[in-house]
């Protein structure tokens, strides 16, 4: 089996999350942005705070606003993970998360237990050239 290439992982985390988002919240981030650094992963969302999140904010509720995220964070991060692992095919130690209501970003970084396996990415056409 050809393992697959850094970008090619970073883009189905991105595709995966954005559906995980759609599905778990009813929020489509319109962008997600995924960089592998050997054993951690960064993922920026854009526009991923809930239509309830932005009801309850602009109510001027700061302190429920908060809370709420929190709790969607803490309720979302074992689907991460487990999205994290499936695609990476690596544990998952530590996940980090927090958005900022004022952008509309949400930040994660998955400290992974090892690098996944890549290849790089001119290996496959060298191979078709020879």
């Amino acid at each position: 089996m050809i393992e697959p290439t850094r970008g090619q992982l970073e883009r189905s985390l991105s595709q995966r999350l954005q559906a995980l988002y759609r599905e778990e919240l009813g929020q489509q981030p319109s962008r997600i942005t995924c960089q592998l650094f050997d054993n951690k992963l960064a993922a920026i969302l854009e526009d991923s705070v809930t239509p309830a999140e932005q009801l309850i904010a602009q109510q001027g509720k700061a302190e429920l606003t908060d809370q709420m995220r929190i709790e969607l964070t803490e309720a979302t991060k074992p689907h991460v993970k487990a999205l994290i692992e499936e695609v990476l095919q690596v544990n998952v130690r530590d996940i980090l998360s927090d958005t900022t209501l004022e952008t509309g970003r949400r930040g994660i970084i998955a400290i992974l237990e090892t690098p996944p396996a890549v290849r790089s990415p001119n290996s496959n056409s060298r191979a078709q050239r020879e």
